[in-house]
């Protein structure tokens, strides 16, 4: 099972760099011949054959990509060549290989750069390499998300989600407000919206401050 996963990761990343990232024959077979020498990697020192005994994650890490993986599903579409290349870089992320996400993505935006949806993200798998914290690259990341998509609810929506999961409540609080002043009243998000909104008062006041209005 271990090499079909590992087998199937490989040629899914490759695939999607193929066909979305534009790059030269050579590059290709410089990133085939890098797949290829991780494979034999996971060969020599892997135990597919085990018992598996994953190691507990660090306390208190912060994994965003993660934790909006199913948001990301409800607000953007799941078939197409944007969906391909965020659920490759999201199987990346939870190989623990974020920065080989990070390049997928940024292999998907050279073939469609106005793709609000692998602009969230990008934005999201810098947040996750910074450890949690909010970048300027990521920051920038969101941002041209909602450029190119004004009245998109993804954009704002996972900003504020990455902002709280960086402990940047008040930020986390302004960019999500903005987002329900500017909504319908029977938009569907509402609901979650307000939800945060509520959890980022609960956060506020086991910090110590004063929750918002």
């Amino acid at each position: 099972m271990g090499w079909a996963i590992i087998a199937f990761l490989a040629l899914l990343v490759f695939g999607a760099l193929w066909k979305f990232g534009r790059m030269p024959r050579g590059t290709m077979e410089l990133l085939g011949a890098a797949l290829f020498l991780g494979l034999a990697g996971y060969a020599w020192q892997g135990s597919p054959t085990q018992a598996g005994s994953p190691t507990p994650p660090k306390s208190g890490a912060k994994q965003p990509d993660s934790a909006t993986a199913e948001e990301r599903k409800a607000m953007f579409p799941e078939v197409g060549g944007d969906a391909m290349v965020l659920e490759a870089a999201q199987g990346l992320h939870d190989q623990g290989l974020d920065a080989y996400a990070i390049a997928t993505l940024r292999a998907g935006l050279n073939k469609n750069p106005r793709s609000a949806d692998l602009w969230v993200g990008l934005g999201n798998a810098l947040v996750v390499y910074a450890d949690g914290q909010m970048s300027p690259a990521a920051k920038l990341a969101f941002d041209r998300a909602a450029q190119i998509q004004p009245e998109h609810p993804g954009p704002p929506f996972f900003l504020g989600l990455a902002f709280a999961q960086a402990g940047q409540i008040d930020q986390a609080e302004a960019v999500w407000r903005g987002l329900l002043d500017r909504s319908p009243a029977d938009a569907p998000w509402r609901g979650d919206v307000e939800q945060r909104l509520a959890q980022l008062d609960v956060m506020r006041a086991q910090m110590g401050g004063m929750p918002g209005r």
